[in-house]
């Protein structure tokens, strides 16, 4: 044993079933996946038996998945390599009878909005009770166990024949969503809380984190338990309601509940990642003051509504009483800002009223990518000082903010400025980017996440970066103070035969090289025995949750219904882990 620490209107008519992509596997290869699904696509299945035995009506596949197909229908006994041919073809029938429900199924959970609610606890929210009724209720439709523990993890579980017990982990909760920034190229405006149809794309908060894995596990555990499948140990779909926020909630879970002997993330990438970087925060907070000196007056500053989530926009509002001059100025300097500083954002003032409009338009991102997005937070704190120190702006909290800021951490988000960076040959590199700001009556405050890889223990990074913050303050007569913290990254080495068949899995379907992987993002199983990511998002591809308009394509919806159907029976199934 080893330890290692994202609906009327979408029932599809299966001919978009058929138009996706096929996978390959080691068993059924990408040409038999294909002849499958062109054999198939059109039929309807009552059962799994049904399915196999349309199948060998059909002729379709080879000799060895008709021989499996007619062995398992007929009653016989299975060897090893018959039984993994048999789950990859239980995750084909789950994506294809399913699909279309499971489509609406995400849409139910997609509707409830679950970010967290400024002074509110998770487990006091009304949107979480709403979202438990309706899983519940979901649950005991498919015929499944549901538990939920005050309120702040809903455990829905398969018995198996043993007191091992697997836990697969999911989470409810989503981060915050600005609207306004809800908008496609083409000007459509999105409602972040309705699974939105356009093209291959299914928009909505949470349809990439996490509300599809709790999808997908469902209709897994409904097909395992409609089929009758013999289990060798007790599977366990565990929702977390935290896990965006305090990622309190599984802790307190295992105060009164049995740790799983394996922990699997469905809420990270593919194929099956064995590291997570540490996650930290230096939060810097500046008291309110008066402005003072010559020139415009910033009144306010928007950017993330959370710590690890950059935003696409941060917008500043100005009171000045030369509204057209201003804007001129703003916008002559910020078209030479932006051609310095990669030209790959936008910097637009507008008067509006009384006030001149300052917006800095960049790419949201999930903020352990901080190389996926462009960072309007960043970019809008450093032009702010440009400019404060080129005397346009009055001195208060906001250019306080903007100028420790831009002299500690720029535009880079890999440390350099502060001179802390450092990297992980398998982890990659230390990355510490700005993401929040929140600005009331008394404070401004101004997160830094910082995501850590192996190579320097948590402790002496905070020390580091203290030590060096200190001398600036000292020597910029600024106001302000700080708050540190930093967890430790997960970093194991695989071993057994479980997570080999998870591996195994993932590169066969996705076609993708068979080695771990590691990850920027931290999930619930970062502290818990035998625990992996393992997808449901491709490395290769952008990852959108945290992004305003996150999205899942239709295709990998699909196909990961198929591949966690495979996965659940095959972990389930398997004489020793």
């Amino acid at each position: 044993m080893f330890y290692l620490k994202k609906f009327s209107s979408f029932v599809f008519a299966l001919s978009i079933l058929l138009g996706l992509s096929s996978t390959a596997a080691a068993n059924l290869d990408r040409q038999e996946i294909n002849q499958l699904y062109g054999a198939l696509g059109r039929s309807s299945f009552e059962t799994f038996t049904d399915f196999l035995e349309q199948l060998t009506g059909s002729g379709a596949g080879s000799s060895t998945t008709q021989g499996v197909a007619q062995a398992y229908t007929a009653g016989d006994s299975l060897n090893a390599e018959q039984s993994t041919t048999l789950y990859r073809l239980l995750g084909v029938y789950t994506r294809l009878k399913y699909g279309p429900e499971a489509l609406g199924t995400l849409s139910q959970l997609v509707a409830i909005d679950t970010s967290q609610v400024e002074g509110v606890e998770q487990h006091e929210n009304p949107k979480f009770r709403l979202f438990a009724e309706v899983l519940g209720r979901i649950a005991g439709d498919f015929g499944l166990s549901f538990r939920n523990v005050d309120d702040r993890v809903y455990e829905i579980t398969l018995e198996g024949s043993s007191e091992e017990l697997v836990g697969f982990h999911a989470h409810a909760d989503i981060v915050p969503v600005n609207p306004d920034l809800w908008i496609l190229p083409d000007g459509t405006q999105l409602d972040p809380f309705e699974l939105n149809l356009i093209g291959n794309r299914l928009y909505g908060r949470g349809a990439e984190d996490d509300k599809n894995g709790i999808v997908a596990s469902l209709y897994a555990m409904k097909v395992i338990q409609e089929e009758g499948l013999s289990l060798a140990r007790t599977l366990r779909l565990l929702v977390d309601t935290t896990e965006e926020t305090s990622s309190t909630a599984i802790p307190y879970y295992f105060q009164n509940n049995p740790v799983p002997e394996y922990n699997i993330a469905l809420d990270g990438s593919y194929p099956v990642v064995i590291a997570e970087k540490g996650y930290g925060t230096v939060m810097a907070q500046f008291p309110v003051r008066a402005s003072s000196g010559e020139g415009a007056e910033i009144l306010s500053i928007s950017g993330g509504l959370a710590t690890n989530q950059i935003p696409a926009a941060s917008v500043v509002r100005i009171q000045t009483s030369q509204s057209n001059q201003l804007v001129s100025q703003l916008n002559e300097y910020g078209a030479l800002y932006k051609a310095s500083n990669g030209d790959n954002f936008n910097i637009e003032a507008v008067a509006e009223n009384d006030a001149v409009v300052l917006t800095v338009v960049g790419i949201s991102a999930h903020s352990s990518e901080p190389e996926t997005g462009i960072n309007p937070v960043s970019r809008m704190l450093d032009f702010l000082h440009n400019l404060k120190e080129e005397g346009i702006f009055q001195s208060n909290h906001i250019t306080d903010a903007a100028q420790y800021a831009s002299m500690n951490w720029g535009l880079d988000y890999l440390g350099n400025s502060l001179d802390i960076a450092y990297a992980d040959e398998f982890m990659g590199p230390l990355t510490t980017a700005l993401t929040f700001i929140s600005l009331d009556q008394e404070q401004m405050r101004l997160a830094v996440n910082l995501r850590l890889p192996v190579g320097r223990e948590p402790n002496q990074l905070i020390a580091e970066i203290t030590d060096k913050l200190d001398i600036w303050v000292d020597t910029s007569n600024i106001d302000v103070s700080f708050s540190y913290n930093a967890g430790a990254p997960m970093y194991r080495n695989p071993e057994g035969a479980w997570v080999n068949a998870l591996l195994d899995i993932a590169t066969e379907t996705l076609e993708m090289p068979r080695e771990f992987g590691s990850s920027a993002g931290g999930t619930s199983i970062h502290n818990l025995p035998n625990g992996v990511q393992f997808g449901l998002a491709m490395p290769d591809l952008k990852y959108t949750g945290h992004n305003a308009n996150e999205f899942k394509t239709v295709d990998q919806f699909l196909i990961d219904l198929q591949i966690v159907a495979e996965v659940f029976a095959r972990i389930g199934s398997m004489p020793e882990l």
